[in-house]
């Protein structure tokens, strides 16, 4: 008995620590939480966020594009192999068709056709004559070739080739350019579940605060000092309150949540209703100088966003010398060897075998239209990227100065909430001094307290909306982050050089822009206009 009733006891014992450990308090798991910084909530993003993950691999994934598309113009070495088995009942009939009865499809291959000795008008001398022999054909046979291929010359193959680079290159720049939407939001969804802690915090001293106030007055109409409805006046305004506090924790949940989200961080079923993380910050207050003639240059010259734009408009000139090359000659050439079974034998050692080259050539010279029809569609394509991209331009400056305008405005709110704070504590603390001197009243508190929760919500409000507007500002100038160009394999050689640069005074394909004069009819005149493009 003591054999079996050891285990048991030692089996109950882990049984209850593990329900100690993973109750459903969830007191332990709580202790797991893990706790970001801002760096860290970013790092952990760039590790995990499945929308960066999937432009790097839409990197490599132009890699092989342009690896296929290279193969086209190098040369290809193909090896076939053909072996053959006929039954020897059919392999006369299928020579001759149906042999005599005691003929062989064998003997036959020696023979004429009378009908082909009739046709003979002339007499030949008489041959020398030749024993026949009774040789009968393999039923085997085989046939092995090895053959390479070379492009000697067509009009499309290298268009194609450089357009795939320009693909690449279009590839890595959406990386950068999801990089930097991603370390924004990252920032921005940090920022949101520091000022909704905040905004908790202050809804929790207000209720604090208020419930005080009632149990205040609830004492003060015991007593005889006050009426009944000093006590109901203090009940309503504790419960208009409480559902501010219950609105923002909710808010503090939802922000958490969104933030694993982005994070890459799934959902742990033993967590229960515990947060996914926790953060730790506070929220800044920085004030910069900013030149918004100079910020929108630098955006202009660093947003992978245009850059992006930029590779797609060259690769799109590519395809419309790749369609227009469909015109010019396409020149091939093959050679190899080949190694053919003897029709009488099947030994591997009585084979014929030689050498065989082939060079073809082919240019179309009446295609109705066919590959005109293509250059006009590419051609219209390449006109649709560089609106595009013009259009990009203009995003990129219309991005910066919305950002610009909304520091600037948080900047001043945050400027004037630091005063009206200071004013609405201290106006508070007179009201209630007041109250208990009786020379107030309890609505100058309630007053004084509402005035005080709305100027600290406006403030904690305008410091998110300060930290969140630079945050898009950084993005949308491109100083987000600083390459250094170091993405293990990711970066193409074009980004050194100044194919991308995107700064005033290049158009879409990177070449100087030049003033241009156009003829704007209306239907009164006629007249003559200058202008920049």
């Amino acid at each position: 008995m003591r054999k079996f009733f050891l285990p048991l006891g030692i089996f109950v014992a882990f049984s209850i620590l593990a329900q100690l450990s993973f109750g459903g308090s969830g007191t332990s798991y709580a202790q797991k939480v893990p706790t970001f910084t801002l760096d860290q909530a970013i790092l952990t993003a760039l590790q995990r966020n499945p929308v960066l993950l999937n432009g790097e691999q839409e990197i490599k994934r132009t890699k092989g594009v342009i690896i296929q598309v290279r193969a086209q113009v190098l040369p290809q070495v193909t090896a076939r192999a053909n072996f053959d088995w006929t039954d020897p009942h059919l392999v006369g009939a299928r020579i001759l068709g149906t042999t005599p009865t005691g003929a062989t499809g064998a003997a036959s291959l020696f023979e004429s056709p009378p009908s082909q000795v009739r046709d003979i008008q002339v007499p030949l001398a008489d041959p020398t004559p030749i024993p026949i022999q009774n040789v009968q054909a393999s039923d085997i046979s085989y046939s092995i070739s090895v053959t390479g291929t070379q492009l000697i010359f067509n009009g499309t193959s290298w268009p194609q080739i450089r357009g795939s680079f320009f693909q690449r290159d279009s590839a890595y720049f959406a990386f950068r350019n999801i990089l930097d939407q991603l370390i924004a939001m990252v920032k921005t969804q940090f920022y949101q579940i520091v000022v909704n802690r905040e905004l908790v915090s202050v809804n929790e001293q207000s209720v604090h605060l208020l419930e005080a106030q009632l149990k205040d007055q609830q004492n003060r109409f015991e007593a005889g000092t006050v009426p009944r409805f000093n006590v109901l006046q203090a009940e309503v305004a504790l419960y208009n309150q409480l559902p501010l506090l219950i609105s923002a924790q909710n808010n503090l949940r939802i922000a958490k949540i969104t933030l694993a989200k982005t994070l890459g961080l799934d959902f742990q079923p033993g967590r229960g209703e515990n947060p996914p993380l926790e953060v730790a910050g506070e929220m800044p207050y920085i004030p910069r100088s900013i030149s918004l003639a100079n910020a929108i240059e630098m955006g202009k010259e660093r947003r992978p966003f245009l850059k992006q734009a930029r590779a797609n408009v060259l690769n799109q000139k590519e395809q419309v010398r790749a369609a227009a090359g469909q015109w010019l000659p396409t020149i091939t050439t093959t050679g190899g060897g080949e190694w053919v079974s003897s029709p009488t034998n099947s030994s591997w050692h009585d084979i014929s075998k030689g050498w065989i080259a082939t060079v073809q050539g082919s240019m179309p010279i009446w295609d109705s239209g066919a590959i005109a029809g293509q250059v006009i569609q590419q051609r219209a394509l390449l006109f649709e990227a560089k609106n595009t991209y013009d259009d990009d331009v203009r995003q990129v400056e219309l991005e910066i100065q919305q950002a610009y305008s909304n520091l600037q405005q948080n900047r001043e709110l945050i400027q004037s909430q630091e005063k009206n704070v200071e004013q609405a504590e201290e106006a508070l603390r007179l009201a209630k001094a007041r109250l208990d001197a009786g020379a107030g009243t309890q609505l100058d508190v309630l007053n004084a307290q509402v005035q005080l929760l709305t100027a600290q919500s406006t403030r904690l409000q305008a410091l998110f909306g300060y930290n969140s507007s630079l945050s898009e500002f950084d993005r949308a100038t491109g100083a987000q982050g600083v390459y250094h160009e170091m993405f293990a394999d990711l970066t193409p050689h074009a980004t050194k050089t100044k194919t991308y640069y995107t700064g005033s005074g290049v158009d879409a394909e990177g070449k100087p822009k030049q003033v241009e004069e156009t003829t704007v009819r209306t239907s009164s005149r006629r007249s003559r206009t200058s202008y920049s493009k």
